[in-house]
């Protein structure tokens, strides 16, 4: 069992910023995919970004330019550092991982990012 903490939500006006923090209770292989999920009321949960060892990102498009997934492999953490924010980036945002070789699958409790002057 992998226990995923996130932290750094919060609120925050339009164009600001903030970095979002997982930690992982125990080492994961860097083979592995860590990723960030965000789920606005009334919306269905959506990928952000993902990260696969420290090179292989992806985003979604209404992201892209804006947040920068990294992963510490040392400190067994992933970031998302948003820049930019919109309102419409208002969700709690969930920590995700996912081990290939067994199919284990892993989320944080979520974090509450609200985007609004």
């Amino acid at each position: 069992q992998v226990r995923l903490v996130e932290s750094g939500g919060g609120l925050v006006q339009p164009g600001g910023s903030l970095r979002l923090s997982c930690v992982a209770s125990r080492s994961i292989s860097s083979s592995s995919t860590m990723a960030w999920y965000r789920q606005a009321p009334g919306k269905e949960r959506e990928l952000v970004a993902s990260i696969i060892g420290s090179e292989m990102r992806n985003y979604a498009d209404s992201v892209k330019g804006r947040f920068i997934i990294s992963r510490d492999n040392v400190q067994n953490t992933v970031y998302l550092q948003m820049n930019s924010l919109k309102p419409e980036d208002t969700a709690v945002y969930y920590c995700n991982l996912k081990i290939w070789s067994t199919n284990y699958v892993s989320w944080g409790q979520g974090t509450q990012v609200t985007v609004s002057s």
